[in-house]
């Protein structure tokens, strides 16, 4: 499934995107799960799935207008520098551990929604990345366990300010502008992506590509980068 959050009459609501569009399963489920982050941990996906069989769209794809996938993570966790290609062009060797930085929550806009250049400063560049949305909670988790902890997976520009990324060791400033985290359009369910070292990320910027790579040339893998921070701190 492909799970989508969205405006629908200037009201939050969660869905299901499906040929053609979206089915609101906000409208019908919202009691019992009133967004995605809900369904997601109360184990809500077999009733989303059943929901949704055979229905038709509420709301043409044309017409949506999507939010962040999750508008209200428990955490981000961002990784750095994780691809080879990308430490190459930097040139630094690989590390021994993940680079790691936090994102904050109110920093994301929706898919279609304007990412926002800030006014004090002319460094604002893209950076596709792959989102991993935790399904359960979890600690100490072992990398052979580590891909049933996931709900599923979804396309995040991390919008950077360089320079102020650089302006002191920690990356965090320069990750954390209003409005340039991209997240969406949809989450894709960990059981469409079976294989999560087999994915392709590309980016384009007005058509144009600019970024291709496969997961399958992280320096840390999935798996790996769940376990590790799991190990100090709880995933949820």
């Amino acid at each position: 499934m492909k799970l989508v959050s969205f405006l629908r009459n200037n009201k939050p609501t969660w869905g299901v995107a499906v040929e053609g569009g979206v089915v609101d399963c906000g409208a019908r489920l919202g009691k019992k799960y009133p967004d995605l982050k809900a369904v997601i941990a109360n184990r809500g996906l077999a009733d989303v799935k059943k929901l949704v069989k055979g229905k038709k769209p509420d709301l043409p794809t044309a017409k949506v207008r999507f939010l962040p996938v999750i508008g209200n993570p428990d955490k981000i966790i961002c990784i750095g520098l994780n691809y080879k290609s990308h430490v190459a062009e930097t040139g630094r060797s690989d590390a021994q551990y993940p680079t790691i930085f936090t994102r904050f929550a109110n920093t994301q806009v929706g898919h279609g929604q304007p990412m926002i250049s800030p006014k004090n400063s002319e460094k604002y560049d893209y950076e596709g990345e792959v989102a991993v949305v935790i399904g359960k909670k979890g600690r100490h988790i072992g990398k052979a366990d580590a891909l049933k902890y996931v709900a599923g997976y979804a396309c995040y520009n991390d919008g950077s300010i360089r320079d102020w990324q650089r302006h002191t060791t920690q990356f965090t400033p320069g990750k954390n502008f209003v409005g340039t985290g991209g997240f969406g359009p949809w989450l894709v369910t960990a059981d469409e992506i079976p294989d999560p070292s087999k994915m392709t990320l590309v980016t384009r910027l007005n058509g144009q590509e600019l970024q291709r790579a496969t997961t399958d040339l992280l320096i840390f893998d999935i798996p790996t980068l769940i376990s590790y921070c799991s190990d100090w701190t709880e995933l949820a």
